[in-house]
């Protein structure tokens, strides 16, 4: 959980895609050769992509791996001056997202998160994935995304990705930044599919890396969690009846006597240690708990609840209800004592108060009220919030339900509020993340038994499975080289 809030570039980006609609023309498709109405010049799409850059790296921030970040744009560099628009100054960043994604700006900006790697097999898989989003460059589909809106949905857009919800509650659930992941079209997808094989397979990589990756995706597609930024399968078509299409064009380019590489103990090689799931500095989800060692505090949610670390909130959801709880930073609260505070936060989120007062909630100075009011996905709702002064800041930490179901949990929501506390600075310290490491597989090895190793909660038996290109009712084969996943 971090905050952010709408920067100056932010903002010039917004004017610079809605000046865009003025200017607007045909272009040749340096892909298809065809012309085809353009929204932006390529000199526009430059500048939108340097300045979205810039504000991606703000709010999702760039793994830190030098040797990593360094072997992914490589491959990525390579890959792009084989393609249609290598001229264009290419940039290949890991984002520091625990989500199962990749993405591209305008202006040749290609992203992949850090949260895809362990899923990737070898390296032509990882040559696929960057291959892919090089061909949504390519053949222009982020540009014509944006010529599909009008001029002030356009300028709204540009702005959307960076403004929070004025409403804590207005979207559960939604993570922030969700207008990156502009879907592509189901034909923009398969293009982007076959123009990935076809550069990797330009540059020596297996052409199938494409389509080992689409099985992973299609594995993926029940046990993923897509942790605050959204996931391939939010972002993309359904991988399982793009696999059919891919592999005629993989067989076609397999036809030839080239020999192409897989490069697996390379790649293996290069993500051991990786960071798996979320990263401390931006708090850290084990089991129902929620730890943040920087900002020094933790809380507990109820248990077998699904809990979610966003860019500006930690949302945590029953399962098999629509029950929440929601914690984030209030931003510049407005009075002089935390009650104060929490009436102008409520007031200005459309909640009408029925009753609160102070309390002290662990030793810390905190306003707990019951709330009216309305959310956007659930309607009418009751709402149980404490207000929490810790560290010169202010936390929210709400349950919400529907009015006619709020009794029945209202005393899920006091245990949850009423378990936050302050971290000590021994005990911030002590929480590592979870990590990447190598194993090979023993005789009587199951993924259960891997799982169980690493710890309660850390990683399941299907997604060690789905992570080492196995079917979910697959085992490990002794000697068989695996990723898993260590306690921090």
């Amino acid at each position: 959980m971090s905050s952010h809030r709408v920067s100056p570039r932010a903002l010039k980006t917004a004017v610079v895609l809605a000046a865009a609609v003025l200017s607007a023309r045909c272009a040749t498709n340096p892909v298809t050769g065809e012309r085809q109405f353009n929204l932006l010049s390529e000199a526009q799409e430059l500048e939108i992509g340097q300045q979205m850059h810039g504000e991606v790296i703000k709010t999702m921030g760039e793994y830190g791996d030098p040797a990593l970040r360094e072997y992914v744009q490589r491959i990525g560099t390579q890959l792009a001056s084989h393609s249609h628009r290598p001229n264009l100054p290419w940039h290949f960043t890991i984002v520091n997202a625990p989500a199962i994604n990749a993405f591209a700006l305008p202006g040749g900006y290609v992203y992949i998160t850090r949260g895809i790697l362990p899923y990737l097999d070898n390296e032509a898989e990882l040559a696929g994935v960057l291959g892919h989003e090089i061909g949504h460059v390519t053949a222009r589909h982020a540009a014509q995304a944006y010529t599909r809106a009008t001029g002030g949905e356009l300028a709204l857009l540009g702005l959307g990705i960076f403004v929070p919800a004025a409403r804590p509650f207005g979207q559960l659930g939604e993570m922030g930044l969700s207008v990156l992941f502009l879907k592509n079209s189901r034909n923009d997808e398969l293009q982007a599919d076959k123009l990935g094989a076809e550069y990797s397979a330009k540059n020596g990589w297996d052409p199938a890396g494409v389509e080992g990756l689409l099985n992973t995706l299609a594995r993926v597609e029940e046990a993923t969690d897509s942790r605050g930024v959204p996931n391939w399968l939010e972002t993309h078509p359904q991988p399982a009846d793009r696999v059919e299409r891919v592999s005629a064009t993989i067989a076609q380019l397999k036809t030839g006597p080239e020999r192409y590489r897989v490069d697996r103990d390379e790649y293996l090689r290069r993500v051991d240690g990786v960071l798996y799931g979320d990263d401390p500095k931006e708090g850290i989800v084990r089991g129902s708990r929620f730890l943040h060692p920087d900002l020094q505090f933790a809380i507990e949610f109820p248990a077998g609840w699904d809990v979610t670390n966003g860019p500006t909130q930690v949302v945590a959801k029953q399962p098999d209800a629509e029950y929440y709880m929601v914690m984030q930073l209030v931003e510049d609260p407005r009075g002089r004592s935390v009650e104060e505070a929490a009436r102008a936060n409520m007031r200005e989120a459309g909640f009408a108060e029925i009753q609160g007062g102070r309390e002290t909630i662990n030793g810390l100075d905190s306003y707990v009220g019951t709330y009216r009011g309305s959310v956007q996905s659930l309607g009418r709702v009751q709402a149980e919030v404490a207000h929490i002064a810790h560290n010169r800041k202010v936390y929210l930490v709400a349950g919400l339900a529907k009015e006619n179901d709020f009794p029945q949990v209202r005393r899920l929501f006091e245990r949850g509020f009423g378990s936050f506390h302050a971290l000590s600075r021994r005990e911030a310290e002590d929480i590592r993340p979870n990590r990447v490491d190598l194993y090979v597989a023993r005789a009587g090895d199951t993924w259960q038994s891997i799982a169980q190793r690493a710890g309660e909660g850390i990683v399941k038996a299907t997604t060690l499975a789905i992570m080492n290109n196995h079917a979910v009712n697959d085992q490990p084969r002794p000697g068989e080289r695996l990723k898993i996943v260590v306690a921090g």
